[in-house]
C-alpha cells in the first residue's frame, strides 16, 4: 500500500538566512529575472545618460517610445526638474531638448519656467523646433507660447550665440527665423537676420564678427592672407584656407573644439606648422582648460582612440595627461574596495548607440573599464574583478596611468553577462569587502533563476552576512528600466558614464547619500520663475524702455496676466 510522505522538500524549502530577499519583478531586455525601477528612477537615469540611439538591447524609436511613456507615468514638475538637471547638471544635449517638448504638449507654464535652462544654446533650440515639428510627440507645429519663447531667444541671443545657432540644419537657423517670424528692434539684429536667411541687408549694419567674416572671404576670394574672423570654424571649411589659417583656428579655438577635431587639424597640416604641436598639447592639458570644458572622462579616451596616425604622439600624451586632470573627482575611499566592469559580449557596443554617420569610437566596455581603472588609480589597494561568465583574470599596475589600465580591460571583451559573478568570488574566498562597485549593462542572464531573488541579490545577502556594513553601487551604463540589486539602504543604483558618478559614489560610501539619491538630486531643483515672461522680454530689451523697467519686474512677479500687460505698455 502507497504511503504519502509528508516531509517537506527541503531543497525547495530552506531556511534563509540574513535578510528576506524579495522576488524578482520583472524581466531585463536579455529576458532575464530583474527588479523594475520606479517611474522617476528610470525617467532620471535615461534623461541624465541617454542617448535616443540604438544600443546593443535597445534601438532608438524604444527609448523615445520609453521617455514619452515614462513621463507620462509621473507629474509634469517632474518632468521639468529632469529637464533642467539634465541639461545642468548631466551636461546632456538631447535629452533635455525632448523632456521640454513633451511639456510644450503637456504643460506650457512649465515650459516657460523650464525654458531657458534646459534650451540654452542654438543647437538646443534647433533641437526644440525640429522635435515639436516632426509629430513624433504628437504635434506639427510649435503652438503660440512656443513660438514666443523661440522669439525670446532669437531676440536676445548675442552675435556669437546666434553665429553658434547658424551651424548646422535640419532645421537651419535661416528656417527657424523664417518659422517664428522675430520682429526684432536693434538695428543689428535686422541686418543679421536679413544676412542668415539671404535677403538684402546693409552689410554697415552687421555686427562686427559677422562684418569680419564677409571681408575675409572677399580677402581669400582675392588671394590676399588675412586674419581668420572670430566665427565658428564650421562656417570657414568651405573656403580655401591655407594651413596658417588653420593653425590660427586652432590657437583660438575652444578647448572642446581643438579635442574634438585634432584629425581635422593634422589633414590640414597644422602640426607642420612651427611650434603648433606643443601650442595644442599645453591646452590640452591645462588642468584649468580642462575643469571649465566640463569634460567627461569618456570624451578624452574618444578623442584618444580616434586620433589618427597624423596627430603626433605630444599631443595624443597631452590626452592622457588630460585625463589624469579630468578625474579629479575620483574619490580616495576607505576600507576594502572591489570595481567589478562587466567585459561580456553586449559590452562591446557604443556608449551613445549606433546613429548613421555619428556613432562614438568609445564602447560601453571602454567606460567601464574606465571607471574601474580610475578608482584603482585613486585607491592602489582596490581590487579590479572584470567579468562576464565567470571572473577574468587580469593583473593591473595602479601606477600605470589610467588610459593605460583601461585598454587592458577593455582588450578582454566576449561572452555572456553574469552580474553574480564577482559577488560569488568574494563569498567563497571569504573576503571582507566595505564597498563594491558593479558597472555594467545590467543585462545579466548567465544567472537567470526560475524565481525568487536574482542571483545578484542572493550573493549579496550572502556577503552582507559576513560583512554587515557593506555597501553595493550598481553603474548602469544604459540604464534601462531594470536592475539586478533592488534599492535599499545598502543599495544604490546610478545610470550613466558621467565623472558625477564618481561623486555619488563617494557619497554613498560614506553614508551620506540614499538609495533614491539620484531622484532626490532632482526633486531639489528649484521651479521658481524669478520673473515673469513678459517682463523678461522688457527686462532684457536695450532700447526704447523706460528705466523703471530694469526695476519693476521684480514688482510685478505675482501680478496677474492682465495687470503685467497693462504695465508694460504704460512702460
Amino acid at each position: 500500500m502507497h504511503t504519502e510522505n509528508n516531509m517537506v522538500n527541503t531543497q525547495l524549502f530552506q531556511t534563509l538566512k540574513g535578510q528576506l530577499l524579495p522576488q524578482a519583478t520583472a524581466l531585463n531586455q536579455a529576458g532575464a529575472p530583474a527588479y523594475a525601477l520606479s517611474p522617476q528612477h528610470q525617467l532620471a537615469q535615461i534623461a541624465a545618460t541617454g542617448c535616443l540611439s540604438q544600443t546593443f538591447y535597445a534601438d532608438a524609436q524604444s527609448q523615445l517610445d520609453a521617455v514619452q511613456a515614462l513621463a507620462a507615468q509621473v507629474e509634469p514638475a517632474f518632468v521639468a526638474q529632469t529637464a533642467v538637471y539634465a541639461r545642468q547638471a548631466a551636461f546632456m544635449k538631447d535629452m533635455p531638448v525632448l523632456l521640454a517638448s513633451l511639456l510644450a504638449v503637456r504643460d506650457v507654464n512649465l515650459l516657460s519656467q523650464v525654458f531657458g535652462r534646459a534650451v540654452d544654446n542654438g543647437k538646443t533650440l534647433r533641437g526644440f523646433v525640429q522635435m515639436l515639428r516632426s509629430g513624433a510627440l504628437g504635434r506639427k507645429s510649435l503652438g503660440s507660447r512656443p513660438k514666443k519663447l523661440v522669439q525670446q531667444w532669437l531676440l536676445n541671443a548675442s552675435e556669437k550665440q546666434l553665429l553658434n545657432a547658424a551651424v548646422g540644419n535640419t532645421p537651419s537657423l535661416a528656417d527657424v527665423v523664417k518659422m517664428v517670424h522675430p520682429k526684432p528692434t536693434e538695428a543689428w539684429r535686422a541686418a543679421w537676420f536679413a544676412w542668415l536667411i539671404s535677403k538684402p541687408f546693409d552689410e554697415a549694419a552687421l555686427p562686427p564678427a559677422t562684418q569680419a567674416f564677409e571681408r575675409f572671404k572677399r580677402a581669400l576670394a582675392q588671394g590676399e592672407v588675412t586674419v581668420v574672423p572670430d566665427v565658428p570654424f564650421q562656417m570657414l571649411t568651405a573656403l580655401a584656407l591655407q594651413p596658417a589659417h588653420w593653425a590660427q583656428i586652432a590657437r583660438a579655438g575652444s578647448w572642446q573644439m581643438v579635442r574634438q577635431n585634432l584629425n581635422t587639424f593634422a589633414r590640414h597640416g597644422v602640426f607642420e606648422q612651427p611650434g603648433m604641436t606643443e601650442v595644442v598639447a599645453a591646452k590640452l592639458r591645462d588642468p584649468v582648460a580642462v575643469a571649465k570644458a566640463r569634460v567627461f572622462p569618456y570624451q578624452l579616451m574618444a578623442a584618444f582612440k580616434a586620433s589618427g596616425e597624423g596627430v603626433p604622439a605630444a599631443v595624443r600624451e597631452a590626452l592622457q595627461d588630460a585625463m589624469e586632470a579630468a578625474l579629479v573627482n575620483v574619490p580616495a575611499l576607505e576600507g576594502q574596495v572591489v570595481v567589478c566592469p562587466d567585459v561580456s559580449g553586449s559590452m562591446g557596443s557604443a556608449v551613445t548607440g549606433h546613429r548613421a554617420g555619428a556613432t562614438s569610437s568609445v564602447r560601453c566596455i571602454d567606460v567601464a573599464a574606465l571607471v574601474a581603472a580610475a578608482v584603482l588609480r585613486k585607491n592602489p589597494q582596490a581590487r579590479v574583478l572584470p567579468f562576464e561568465r565567470d571572473v577574468v583574470k587580469l593583473s593591473l599596475n595602479p601606477r600605470d596611468s589610467v588610459m593605460t589600465n583601461a585598454q587592458a580591460l577593455a582588450a578582454i571583451g566576449g561572452g555572456g553577462t553574469n552580474c553574480s559573478a564577482p559577488l560569488a568570488l568574494l563569498n567563497q574566498e571569504r573576503a571582507k569587502v566595505d564597498l563594491v562597485v558593479l558597472v555594467s549593462d545590467n543585462e545579466s542572464w548567465v544567472d537567470a533563476r526560475r524565481g525568487g531573488a536574482t542571483q545578484t541579490l542572493i550573493e549579496w545577502g550572502k556577503l552582507k552576512q559576513r560583512c554587515p556594513q557593506a555597501r553595493l553601487v550598481c553603474v548602469d551604463i544604459q540604464p534601462g528600466s531594470t536592475t539586478q540589486a533592488v534599492e535599499r539602504a545598502d543599495i544604490l543604483n546610478v545610470g550613466g558614464f558621467s565623472d558625477a558618478v564618481f561623486t555619488m559614489l563617494a557619497q554613498f560610501a560614506k553614508g551620506n547619500a540614499g538609495a533614491d539619491h539620484w531622484v532626490g538630486e532632482i526633486q531639489k531643483v528649484s521651479l521658481a520663475q524669478q520673473y515673469s515672461d513678459e517682463c523678461v522680454v522688457a527686462w532684457r530689451m536695450p532700447v526704447g524702455l523706460h528705466p523703471n523697467c530694469l526695476v519693476s519686474p521684480l514688482v510685478c512677479r505675482h501680478a496677474g496676466a492682465v495687470e503685467r500687460k497693462i504695465f508694460l505698455r504704460e512702460c
